[in-house]
C-alpha cells in the first residue's frame, strides 16, 4: 500500500492519499481546493492514477477538491447519499465497500457532527485503518451544532460503531489543532476526555455546551461543497 497523510493549513485539514502497489489506483479522501495542484504533481510523482475523490461529509470549513480533481482526471466523485448532492458520481450507502486495486475501503454512516457524516475503513497486511472524517478526532469529537449534527446520533456513531472496531485500529481524522497526526481507537477509549461521559445524557449535556463559534468559512463552503467544490 502507497499511504500519505498531507495537512492544509489554513483550515487544519487533513487529506488522505491511497494507493494500490499493484494496479497504481489510488483515492484521496477529504481534499482541498487550493491544495488540487500538489495533489496532481503527487500523483504523477508516484505514477498513480486517481480512481476516486471522496470526502467525508458536506465540510463547513473549506471547499473540497473534488469537482475539480474529477475534471482533472476523470476520476469518480463519492459522498454521502444523505448529503442529496446532485454534483457527486455517485451516492455512498452505509456498507459500500471502495475497491481501489486491491485495496477495499469500507463506508461507515457516522451521523452526528452533520447528518452526512462518514468514515471509511481500511484494512491492508493485517493492519487496520480508519479514516474517522469529524466524528472522532484525536482526543476530541466533532461538534454537533449545524448542518442537521446531532449529539445522540454521534454518540451512537461513536460507541455503537467506531469504538467497537479493535483497539489496534488505528485512527487518522479529519482535522486536528494541535499537530498531532495519528492515534488508535484504544487509545481514544482511555484518554479521550468526551468518551469518558458516562452514558448518552451526559455526552449530549457536554456537546450543548461548547459555545464555539461558526466555521469562518461556513457561508461560502457549504453551499460551494455541495456543487462539489465549483464557485
Amino acid at each position: 500500500m502507497i499511504f500519505r497523510q498531507l495537512f492544509e493549513r489554513e483550515s487544519s485539514t487533513y487529506t488522505y492519499l491511497i494507493g494500490c502497489e499493484h494496479s497504481q489506483q489510488a483515492v484521496l479522501i477529504d481534499t482541498v481546493k487550493s491544495e488540487v495542484p500538489k495533489y496532481l504533481q503527487l500523483l504523477q510523482e508516484l505514477g498513480l492514477k486517481l480512481a476516486y475523490a471522496l470526502d467525508t461529509h458536506t465540510h463547513a470549513d473549506h471547499i473540497t477538491g473534488a469537482g475539480a480533481l474529477r475534471d482533472a482526471t476523470g476520476c469518480t466523485t463519492l459522498l454521502g447519499e444523505e448529503a442529496g448532492s446532485s454534483c457527486v458520481s455517485q451516492g455512498l450507502q452505509d456498507g459500500d465497500v471502495i475497491s481501489i486495486g486491491q485495496l477495499q475501503l469500507k463506508a461507515i454512516y457516522t451521523p452526528g457532527h452533520t447528518d452526512d457524516s462518514y468514515s471509511y475503513l481500511l484494512d491492508d497486511a493485517g493492519q487496520t485503518y480508519l479514516f474517522s472524517g469529524d466524528t472522532l478526532l484525536i482526543r476530541g469529537t466533532g461538534r454537533t451544532d449545524f448542518q442537521n449534527g446531532n449529539a445522540r446520533d454521534q454518540y451512537h456513531s461513536l460507541f455503537n460503531k467506531l469504538l467497537a472496531l479493535p483497539d489496534q485500529t488505528l485512527v487518522y481524522p479529519g482535522h486536528d489543532y494541535k499537530g498531532w497526526t495519528l492515534s488508535s481507537i484504544g487509545e481514544e477509549k482511555a484518554h479521550n476526555p468526551r468518551l469518558q461521559a458516562k452514558d448518552i445524557n451526559a455526552y449530549v449535556e457536554l456537546m450543548s455546551n461548547l459555545k464555539l463559534p461558526n466555521p469562518q468559512m461556513m457561508d461560502i463552503a457549504v453551499p460551494a461543497n455541495r456543487a462539489c467544490g465549483k464557485d
